[in-house]
């Protein structure tokens, strides 16, 4: 067998802590604005995003063989993508000729990209990213 890639189990605390603290800042901003999708909504798709890219790095490390060394992470990443746009389309709301949601539904969707991060070590890229996300939210909104 090839020499399998492992994590510590001090650094997939971090990253799944890091996926959850990130995501549910931005769940926080959205519960603060009554949607359907708050502060535990946004942290648990955070996290599972996060352990799924964990699993898919690190989880079939054991299945690694000579002809095919390492397992390609990229296809559960992948599927988190379009998976989360199942849960996106259930925070859209239509209520008469008015559309309700599309920015919790993209939120999730951000959010599940900043648990990816997280879970793949890019702290930079999810820290950067959750405060983006809360310039957009917060100082670029405009009145309903």
């Amino acid at each position: 067998m090839v020499g399998a890639v492992r994590i510590d189990d001090t650094d997939l605390v971090l990253r799944l802590l890091t996926a959850v603290v990130l995501c549910g800042i931005i769940g926080f901003e959205r519960s603060t604005r009554d949607e359907v999708a708050g502060l535990r909504t946004h942290a648990l798709v955070g996290l599972g995003a996060a352990l799924f890219t964990l699993v898919s790095a690190y989880g079939f490390a054991d299945f690694a063989t000579a002809r095919s060394p390492q397992p390609d992470p990229t296809r559960i990443a992948a599927q988190i993508v379009s998976g989360i746009g199942f849960l996106g389309a259930g925070a859209i709301i239509r209520q008469g000729v008015t559309v309700r949601g599309v920015t919790t539904a993209s939120s999730l969707w951000i959010v599940a990209a900043i648990g990816m991060a997280a879970g793949a070590g890019f702290f930079v890229g999810a820290l950067v990213s959750t405060f983006l996300v809360l310039v957009v939210l917060v100082v670029l909104r405009h009145g309903r």
